[in-house]
């Protein structure tokens, strides 16, 4: 769930326009918007109202408390409304920590009522359903309805009803207003779960003898189900927190996100401010400004924002860009810094996201070193060693300064550094390539999430506590089978990777489910030789024929994950359940939670070294071995970011023996499972020595922990830190790369979980920078009570380096098998002989241009553009008698499709028919080129026996000439240098004319002659290429071209006439058959 706030404004339009209730709404749809721009004589004529009623004028811009602010004008008359609004109206104003200017307001009618008549609802989700809040007294003074307020939890799947509402909510309600209103908030309800609020909040709402009035109003709508409810929202707006403007880069960056795979995103906190991040990674951002915060950075901080999800080279490019404009509009006393940082990427190619950021800093290199700019970059993932390289040597060339780090430093450490609290170390040497321990490059790579149930039949309920909670029980062992739901070839290479260097016996994939093709195998390796792996149409059919399979992985998109995890829950032999697909709405993932059995978990990722691994989880497999993950060791880890779950791994390896099991429960705000799911099950496994923790800002989950240490549940070391502290030192909310990363009350801060876990003695750091120094320092007091031995250090075996990923790090060549110098297809945008399709367009080169790029890799003048087009279209058809038409014709009426047609056409297409373009360009150029005179040129091809091609008419003659040819002579004479060729020709024409009429020179003859003429004199050509086009027959594809045109229009010609079968008449043929023979 991503809950977004939208205005006042838009959650009433949703209200009046959708609300089904027997209740009177009163004043549906009467609202007029104000800005700088409102012209009020028009604004009088579009809302006749505004003239003869009172009114109500305030801010709508996500303002809490407007009325005690004095932020709402009363009882006023339109005149008055301008009055009010004329000290206010873009005007800076403090609201609380922020400071913001007004510049958006509402003007609503005002409706007189007693302080009786107010009320106050409020719907809001929770993990266990939705609250629905109610007070029989609402208004300014309403206090803290938390405690005040009567409750109503509606269970996931559950309907409201008007008597659980009279009954649990309206007790305190006179008689005559309980059945009006307890039929408004089961329609409010309603509302709210088939529009996805998240978030509904009426107060006052009035209830009066006319009927009911939704004075104010606040609200929060789940923006993932855009999809399901994009035709009742239409486009909504999202407006900025009141005290942050909304930047028109920000919704470059928006819309650039909008139309990707992957994930961008940008705000901006302080235009003004020195540093600057780019980030890889949801929970990574929130890490970054974390350390910024912690080190004194918050009031410089200039950006939040993240770019994961392995965007191309073009997206990173543009992102980069964006944000080395922004920062180099200003300069600052102390210059700036930029980070660009992230945790260890599981599948992006960090180099190739790499370029795009290099491409960047090489375009805005001068601004750069005039605005004193100094770059920090640390990273790790696939092929991070060519990335790091690449970033060292634009720094060199640039002479920007760039300090590169890679995964032997600390994630945040580079944030001390650029700061000043720490010392840049001397660079160590970066090694050339990525590792020979890699995955498969091929299949596809996504950016979304991978969601798991897991059946933990063992569990049991320690009844001293006031939670379920499993006791010791393994989730994955090395004899976990799955089948995969989704074409994914590269995670399941990577699967069968990770389980040849952990030695098992057997692939963890049995096989795979893709509904779109038939049942058939696919090739995948198993170490060194290849194997087979059947793929199934039906997941039924998969699951009888593997019965010892216990896991299915489900990679669904977006509209049919939700389905496809319904239909993963009805087979009882699955013990876990992996779903891969971006957020879903939080009432769809509700309902997946509640329809699950009793003894499942929802978790997000995972890994089980030694044992199995999901998909791409813990990266490819130098970091599968740099992190020591082919073999268990004795820490054990949950955490809310699964892109952080690498750098998990990274610190552990590091600090201690290993880990010992990972899971990622997700970012989202209401998770599948929960911390203690896991963290309990830690603690009741003997191989767990220590646990770790990391949690973020939003929920209270995290408190849970806390009291399971108090209660002695957990008596195992717990390291503990929940990132996000960097949220309340915000003067405006910021919405974090995680949909649960927003805290709606002082409790679901991180800065208060963080004192909480470590008031009830979980170890906690004072900040992520230290949380490797707090693992190691807990380790080894484990290690010197010799509760943790350390076991010596096993080789795992080696696994070869896969030919696509060795050839994409340069590691090896091969000759291409094709090469082309024509069309590129492969970068953001298409090219055509160099020039991009945007380009081709703007520049309005025509089909004759399109056709220069593509035929002559060159472009064209603008006369020779018009000349291939009448060329195309005086070619474009002669008739159905000639044998081109005929042939197309008959195949036609034969039922023969679209393209069968078409080429039986064209096969007739030579020397007699179409063909004599390039003939006859080739006869004339020679005669012409020897220097023959026409009459010589003549009399050697009578004497050779020869005809000269492009001459000669069946129909047309010197008396009837062909207008084709007339149209194109008057354009090239006209347009073209020089036609010494086609003068030539003509006079070769006088000859053969004087002897017979129909001797002219033809359409073919004349485009022969006249394109030599043109690719000899229009300045785009050397002598020798013109030839060569020549030779190679460029100038008959005008002939066929043109003529497709004509071929395909007499095929649909006959369809649309709906002629039948064509069998030529016996008349019209002779027979001529041996004389005994004869009839």
């Amino acid at each position: 769930m991503s809950a977004k706030a939208i205005s006042e404004q838009t959650g009433k339009e949703f209200l009046y326009k959708y609300i089904c209730t027997s209740a009177a709404v009163q004043n549906r749809f009467r609202y007029a918007n104000v800005t700088t721009e409102t012209d009020f004589d028009r604004l009088a004529q579009e809302h006749p109202w505004l003239l003869t009623e009172r009114l109500v004028v305030k801010p709508d811009q996500l303002i809490k408390r407007r009325g005690k602010l004095g932020l709402v004008g009363v009882n006023l008359d339109l005149n008055g409304v301008r009055e009010w609004l004329k000290p206010r109206l873009m005007k800076e104003t403090m609201v609380g920590k922020a400071k913001g200017i007004l510049k958006n307001f509402l003007i609503e009618p005002f409706v007189p009522h007693k302080q009786e008549e107010e009320f106050y609802v409020c719907i809001y989700a929770t993990r266990e359903g939705d609250y629905v809040l109610f007070h029989h007294e609402g208004g300014v003074d309403v206090g803290d309805v938390d405690a005040k307020a009567k409750k109503l939890l509606i269970g996931v799947d559950e309907k409201i009803s008007e008597d659980s509402v009279k009954k649990e909510l309206l007790t305190h309600v006179p008689n005559d207003k309980k059945a009006v209103l307890a039929n408004f908030i089961v329609g409010l309800f309603n509302l709210y779960e088939d529009l996805f609020f998240t978030y509904l909040e009426i107060n006052p709402l009035v209830v009066t003898k006319d009927g009911i009035y939704v004075l104010d109003m606040a609200a929060k709508i789940d923006a993932t189900a855009d999809y399901i409810c994009k035709a009742k929202w239409g486009d909504v707006e999202f407006p900025p927190p009141f005290g942050r403007e909304a930047y028109p880069e920000e919704a470059y960056i928006a819309d650039l996100d909008a139309k990707s795979g992957a994930s961008l995103k940008l705000t901006l906190l302080n235009p003004r401010g020195r540093i600057w991040t780019m980030v890889a990674g949801g929970g990574a951002s929130v890490v970054y400004s974390d350390t910024i915060c912690d080190l004194g950075g918050v009031n410089e901080l200039a950006n939040y924002g993240e770019y994961s999800g392995a965007p191309s080279e073009q997206q990173t490019y543009d992102y980069a860009k964006t944000i080395l404009s922004l920062m180099t509009r200003e300069k600052h006393p102390d210059g700036k810094v930029l980070i660009i940082g992230g945790s260890i990427a599981n599948f992006t190619n960090v180099a190739a996201t790499f370029k795009g950021i290099v491409r960047a800093i090489r375009d805005y290199q001068v601004p750069l070193k005039e605005h004193e700019v100094t770059i920090f970059v640390r990273r790790g993932g696939p092929n991070y060693q060519e990335g790091l390289r690449v970033m060292g040597e634009v720094g060199k060339t640039t002479g920007i300064p760039i300090h590169v780090f890679g995964t032997e430093t600390h994630m945040t450490a580079i944030v001390g550094m650029a700061l000043g609290h720490r010392p840049i170390p001397n660079q160590p040497p970066v090694a050339a390539h990525t590792a020979n321990f890699l995955l498969n490059s091929s299949g596809s790579t996504s950016s979304l999430e991978t969601f798991i149930s897991v059946n933990l039949s063992s569990v049991s309920v320690c009844n001293s506590f006031p939670f379920r909670v499993a006791k010791a029980t393994t989730l994955f062992s090395k004899h976990t089978k799955s089948i995969v739901w989704g074409m994914q070839t590269r995670a399941v290479q990577g699967m069968l990777d990770f389980d040849y260097v952990c030695s098992r016996d057997e692939p963890s994939v049995a096989a795979m489910v893709y509904p779109f093709t038939g049942d058939h195998k696919q090739k995948f390796y198993w170490g060194h030789k290849e194997i087979l792996l059947p793929v199934y149409k039906n997941m039924s059919d998969a699951m009888k024929k593997h019965p010892d399979v216990d896991v299915l992985i489900n990679f669904a998109s977006l509209r049919s994950a939700f389905d496809s995890t319904m239909e993963t829950m009805q087979y009882p032999q699955v013990n876990a359940t992996i779903w891969k697909f971006t957020p879903l709405p939080s009432s769809l993932r509700a309902s997946l939670k509640v329809s699950q059995s009793l003894d499942q978990q929802l978790l997000v990722g995972g890994i089980k070294p030694g044992c199995f691994k999901i998909g791409n989880t813990g990266g490819m497999l130098d970091n599968i071995l740099a992190s020591k993950l082919y073999r268990p060791g004795s820490v054990a880890y949950v955490s809310r970011s699964g892109g952080m779950s690498n750098e998990l791994n990274n610190i552990i390896s590091r600090t201690t023996d290993g880990v010992f099991e990972g899971v990622a429960i997700g970012g989202d705000r209401y998770p599948g499972s929960v911390f203690t799911d896991h963290v309990l099950r830690y603690q009741d496994t003997p191989g767990v020595k220590m646990i770790v923790v990391l949690g973020e800002i939003g929920g209270t989950e995290e408190y849970k922990i806390c009291q399971a240490i108090k209660q002695g549940r957990i008596t195992k070391p717990v390291v503990c830190w929940c990132i996000g502290t960097c949220a309340t030192m915000f003067s405006s909310e910021v919405q974090f790369g995680h949909a649960g990363a927003c805290a709606n009350q002082a409790s679901e801060t991180a800065v208060a979980k963080n004192q909480a876990l470590k008031d009830a003695g979980a170890y906690v750091p004072k900040s992520f920078d230290e949380l490797g120094e707090i693992i190691k320092s807990v380790y080894d007091d484990l290690v010197a009570k010799g509760v943790i031995q350390p076991a010596e250090e096993v080789p795992p075996p080696t696994v070869p380096m896969d030919y696509s990923w060795a050839r994409e790090l340069g590691l090896i060549r091969k000759p291409a098998s094709f090469m082309t110098s024509i069309c590129d297809e492969r970068g953001q945008e298409l090219i055509y002989a160099g020039m991009p399709i945007t380009e081709v367009f703007k520049s309005e080169i025509g089909l004759g241009g399109t056709l220069g790029l593509l035929w002559f890799q060159r472009r064209l003048p603008r006369y020779a553009c018009q000349f291939i087009e009448m060329c195309l279209m005086v070619t474009a058809d002669h008739g159905p008698a000639v044998s081109g038409a005929h042939n197309t014709i008959v195949c036609a009426r034969a039922g023969k499709d679209l393209i069968s047609s078409l080429t039986s056409g064209l096969l007739t297409i030579g020397d007699r028919f179409g063909g004599a373009l390039d003939a006859a360009a080739k006869q004339f150029s020679k005669a012409f080129d020897s220097g023959m005179l026409p009459m010589e040129f003549v009399n050697k091809m009578k004497k050779d026996g020869k005809l000269i091609m492009g001459i000669g008419h069946r129909v047309k003659s010197i008396n009837n000439p062909d207008m084709r040819v007339q149209i194109l002579k008057d354009f090239v004479k006209q347009h073209f240098p020089s036609t010494q060729l086609l003068d030539y020709a003509l006079d070769v024409e006088k000859i053969t004319t004087s002897k017979k009429p129909n001797l002219i020179l033809n359409v073919d003859g004349f485009i022969g002659v006249a394109f030599v003429d043109l690719l000899r004199t229009c300045g785009g050509f050397t002598r020798d290429e013109a030839d060569e086009f020549v030779e190679i027959g460029a100038l008959n594809g005008i002939f066929v071209l043109g003529r497709s045109m004509g071929f395909i229009g007499h095929y649909l010609d006959q369809k649309r006439l709906k002629q039948g079968l064509y069998r030529h008449p016996w008349d019209d043929i002779s027979y001529v058959l041996p004389e005994h023979m004869s009839m």
